[in-house]
């Protein structure tokens, strides 16, 4: 195992099992939400390998996510894509949940890019929003576990485990491309159920911008790993009592359909920065 993967809770195994099959380290992890797994067939010389094989590596049952690491290069930049993220909500434990994560961190990637699929509270946060997260609120009632030297520390020096200056550098780059943007908290709730109308109400007085079942414990533990994180949501329905009557899955995916290419050219133009 390399220097990096020894200080990461993975099994060595999992580690090994993927350097043997990829040339390159990736630098940037992009983890993909419902109905955006397309996102990854933009790279090159794409090295795709189904998380099923890799050794310990917990399965997905969500539809929209395929469940397999797409390694490749985008503008140049050595990137893996997970096309399968890993709900609690699933019967995972949090620790399951963000074995992805872990094993990024593992393989060395120093920038993570988590997208999302979520319900829109705030009265901007229509269908089809792109939402920056600069913050988070933690509703779902799991610890998330990391290393024990870190477990009281500060998430960042702005407070939020969201990279400011990474995600106003991002918010200009949107702007140049003329794609409409705006900021806000995610909560994260459990799932699968979607909120109730009262739930709602409660999370918008908490000052949530958006709600979904995904993301937070994520971003905790790439940040207990060092790892420079930026969000982006995709506001794929009006939260419950903010809308129409009924949610459903079917509606998430085709949301996601509808703003892929915006969001594709966002994250393509994201990561070439990168090189600068």
């Amino acid at each position: 195992m390399n220097a990096i993967s020894e200080h990461v809770d993975v099994p060595s195994s999992a580690v090994s099992f993927v350097q043997q099959r990829i040339a390159v380290t990736p630098q940037v992890g992009l983890i993909l939400g419902s109905g955006l797994s397309h996102l990854a067939d933009v790279l090159e010389d794409p090295v795709i390998i189904a998380s099923s094989e890799i050794p310990e590596y917990p399965g997905s049952t969500v539809e929209g996510h395929k469940g397999q690491l797409v390694f490749g290069t985008l503008e140049g930049v050595p990137v893996v894509f997970v096309q399968g993220r890993l709900h609690v909500y699933e019967g995972h434990t949090v620790h399951a949940a963000t074995f992805p994560v872990r094993l990024m961190a593992a393989l060395g990637v120093k920038q993570m890019v988590v997208t999302n699929a979520a319900g829109g509270i705030h009265p901007e946060c229509t269908p089809g929003t792109l939402m920056w997260i600069t913050d988070h609120i933690s509703f779902a009632f799991r610890s998330v576990p990391g290393p024990p030297s870190s477990a009281f520390e500060r998430p960042n020096s702005e407070g939020t485990p969201y990279d400011i200056a990474w995600t106003t550098r991002g918010k200009l780059i949107a702007d140049s491309l003329d794609i409409p943007t705006r900021q806000g908290t995610y909560l994260w709730t459990l799932g699968p159920s979607y909120e109730t109308k009262a739930e709602i109400r409660m999370f918008r007085w908490l000052g949530a911008d958006a709600v979904g079942m995904s993301t937070v414990p994520e971003v905790i533990v790439a940040r207990h790993h060092g790892m420079q994180v930026i969000g982006i949501s995709t506001i794929t329905n009006f939260a419950a009592g903010l809308g129409q009557e009924s949610l459903d899955h079917q509606e998430v995916l085709e949301v996601g359909r509808q703003v892929r290419d915006d969001l594709q050219k966002l994250i393509t133009a994201l990561v070439a920065d990168l090189r600068s």
